[in-house]
């Protein structure tokens, strides 16, 4: 037994659910007109309703002991202090001050991260200002019409999501794209329609060695020396990157290089020099007030009592279905087309970050970890998997994202959608009886296939309209949420060595594959399969 489920808190938590486990959502709501009320939270322009849960006041009480056992309030604090909390990496985890908007100085070993900070957002600026404003010209003289981000993992996810997310902000006389994947099939859509002469590349790789992101950047430059000349790379080429060896031998001015740092984890660089594409798609004004918005949820998470915390309170919830109803999963479900990216993003945030079987200390957990993070935006999402949250065998809570306000008038289609959005967390709680299927008349052979039992857990998550600041607000909000998990569970948030055992035998089956030959070493399943790919391939 760890120490964790060792704990009172933990047993406590395990007596309760037993004592619950029983209760309908129906009684809970019909014995407490205030329960609305008494469970939401206003955390800067986001309201949470996290009534539609499976708890009671007693369940929230023994929740927040729990985080106060597991000292949350400390780790909260050494985070923003600048302590090595990434212990395995022995670095800081300062993403937030990334976004700092106050004076207040942020220490890494003694020394104030904030100017240089300040000095790289300033740089970016600039530089968005020429692409934007036409300034910036390729080799032959023409301005620049397409940027392309060639990145993969958090130099991809992020700001692809955030580029989607912000689309009614930007600039439509740029073609935006991104490119990730190693499949060349990637790079070959992304630019078959466009003209070397007005496409700039952005190489986003810290090491400026990462296998699929400097394969497509190869590509790249063959696309551009082939149609321009060896000559013109660097006026079709920026860098981020901290590796200035690497990005001068690819042909890249240093002054066109935006670096970041270490203690800035991949999936949390969104508003570091990885948000470039987005600071060109939208402009410095606008990426600012994203900033903000990042930097108001931040505030929040840091001052408010765990009471009315939301990204506290949204963790708990997580490790209340995760380790006491069994719960695997968990949906991100929001009812805005421009955050069709959103879930695939925190998917990422998410399983990297809690994917873990071992403690900081490197004890085996006898708990469950990270849940498996999906979902789509509304209504799509009705017609496609919502069939099992509603009568399906697995408890899957899930959030629901809506905004009042639309980006465009189109008539009913936005009162449609945010009444799609009320019905389905109604219906997900409160379900329909067999009395209620018999009194609409339903024939008595069908009356267990029309009925829903519901009790399905959901929080909703509204705010006026999505904005850059709104935006910043949700993607803070659950990156702390994913953080304050990970301190319940005693795990390293910040690493990943999990991706490192494929990738460096994926460079042993590269060597395989281009000497067209079998290796002893490996198992006879993957020998097999080698051999039938080379029969394939000819």
């Amino acid at each position: 037994m760890s120490e964790l489920t060792g704990s009172e808190p933990w047993k406590a938590l395990q007596a309760h659910k037993q004592a619950v486990e029983r209760t309908h959502m129906r009684d809970l709501f019909a014995g407490n007109p205030e329960r609305a009320k008494q469970f939401s939270v206003q955390a800067a322009d986001l309201w949470i309703d996290y009534s539609k849960n499976l708890i009671t006041d007693e369940t929230l009480n023994l929740l927040l002991d729990l985080a106060k056992s597991r000292d949350v309030e400390a780790k909260i604090r050494a985070m923003f202090a600048g302590e090595r909390i990434n212990t395995t990496e022995n670095r800081p985890v300062l993403h937030t001050a990334l976004r700092n908007r106050s004076d207040e100085a942020v220490l890494v070993d003694g020394q104030d991260v904030m100017p240089e900070i300040r000095n790289v957002l300033q740089r970016m600026a600039s530089f968005s200002n020429l692409v934007r404003s036409g300034e910036w010209l390729g080799a032959t003289g023409k301005p620049i019409k397409n940027v392309i981000n060639i990145g993969i993992g958090g130099s991809d996810l992020g700001p692809v999501m955030a580029y989607e997310a912000l689309k009614a902000y930007s600039d439509r006389s740029l073609t935006v794209r991104f490119v990730s994947n190693v499949d060349g099939t990637h790079f070959y859509e992304a630019t078959q329609d466009l003209d070397p002469a007005e496409t700039l590349f952005i190489v986003a790789s810290k090491t400026f060695t990462t296998d699929e992101t400097m394969t497509n950047a190869g590509t790249a430059r063959r696309w551009v020396a082939d149609a321009l000349g060896e000559s013109a790379i660097g006026h079709h080429f920026v860098a981020v990157s901290t590796n200035a060896e690497e990005v001068s031998k690819f042909g890249i001015d240093l002054e066109n290089m935006f670096g970041f740092w270490d203690w800035v984890g991949g999936r949390y660089s969104l508003c570091s020099a990885i948000g470039l594409p987005v600071m060109v798609a939208i402009g410095p004004d606008n990426f600012n007030r994203m900033l903000d918005g990042f930097y108001a949820m931040d505030q929040h998470f840091k001052t408010a009592d765990f009471e009315h915390n939301a990204p506290v309170i949204m963790a708990l919830l997580g490790v209340w279905y995760t380790n006491f109803w069994d719960a695997q999963s968990e949906a991100i479900l929001p009812y805005n087309q421009y955050l069709s990216r959103f879930a695939a993003y925190f998917q990422q945030a998410n399983m990297e970050s809690n994917g873990k079987s071992v403690t900081k200390d490197g004890q085996y957990v006898d708990y469950e970890t990270g849940p498996v993070v999906w979902g789509k935006p509304g209504t799509n999402g009705q017609h496609a998997f919502y069939q099992l949250l509603h009568q399906g065998t697995k408890l899957v809570p899930a959030d629901f994202i809506g905004f009042a306000k639309p980006h465009h008038s189109m008539g009913e289609h936005h009162h449609k959608l945010v009444a799609n959005l009320l019905a389905q967390t109604q219906a997900l709680a409160f379900g329909k009886t067999a009395e209620e299927a018999r009194a609409e008349g339903i024939d008595e052979a069908l009356i267990a296939h029309r009925t829903f039992h519901g009790n399905r857990p959901t929080n909703t998550i509204l705010a006026s309209e999505l904005t850059p600041e709104t935006f910043g607000q949700l993607v803070a909000l659950y990156e702390h949420k994913i953080f304050v998990e990970g301190v319940i569970w005693g795990i390293n948030s910040f690493d990943q060595w999990g991706v490192e055992l494929g990738k460096a035998l994926a460079k042993d089956a590269y060597g395989s594959i281009i000497n067209h030959q079998t290796d002893p070493k490996n198992d006879s399943s993957t020998n097999s399969l080698l051999d039938k790919f080379f029969e394939l391939e000819n």
